[in-house]
């Protein structure tokens, strides 16, 4: 060793993935993912670093080997962190959270819509003195935002089919779970509890 940075090189399988498409899904210590939505996942490098700096347990590989002129690892496809780490008691107020909360769907006429064509709207408008806060935004499709404008809900008849609220952590990671993202390594659903039906015993 001459105190350079060993190069990694991976090794071809027929059929095998490529390193990029396959990154680990991060458990916290008790084994739960450490964020729904997004799911919380490293790339390969960072498992990497992350197994050698002895911070995480390998629990699942992929079939893929990477190595360098002294190790050889197949890469990890679940890791769990040997220290736990708290959840955020308080999520951070972002219009993605306000979705999330609201499950993508507008609450004024109650239709769920991709994200790009979502936006938020003010319960109380801020012409008449509503500020920009949990309590008084909501998820709000482009024609009902539209339609409502700055009028009061009573006014136009548009109330949120759910008041707004401050969620916590916990909710969002819940309301995170029913959304799996397009892509789910076999070896990664033994680990995320989605709303699937359970084999009979």
């Amino acid at each position: 060793m001459d105190g350079r940075p060993e190069t990694i090189q991976t090794r071809e399988w027929p059929l095998a993935p490529p390193p990029d498409h396959c990154p680990a899904l991060v458990l916290n210590a008790d084994f739960r993912p450490l964020s729904y939505f997004p799911l919380s996942l490293w790339s390969w490098q960072e498992a990497v670093k992350a197994v050698f700096l002895d911070r995480v347990n390998i629990i699942s590989e992929y079939d893929r080997t990477v190595r360098s002129p002294s190790f050889e690892i197949k890469l990890p496809s679940v890791i769990s962190l040997k220290e736990f780490i708290p959840a955020t008691r308080r999520p951070a107020f972002t219009r993605f959270n306000v979705f999330l909360r609201d499950r993508f769907a507008c609450q004024y006429c109650g239709r769920p819509f991709p994200t790009q064509e979502l936006t938020f709207d003010h319960v109380i408008p801020r012409s008449r003195g509503g500020r920009t806060t949990w309590d008084n935004v909501v998820t709000s499709c482009s024609a009902c935002n539209l339609a409502k404008g700055n009028r009061l809900p009573h006014t136009c008849g548009m109330i949120p089919l759910s008041p707004p609220f401050q969620p916590t952590a916990y909710e969002l990671q819940e309301n995170g779970r029913a959304f799996p993202p397009n892509f789910l390594h076999e070896s990664w659903r033994d680990f995320l509890y989605w709303d699937t039906e359970l084999d009979p015993m």
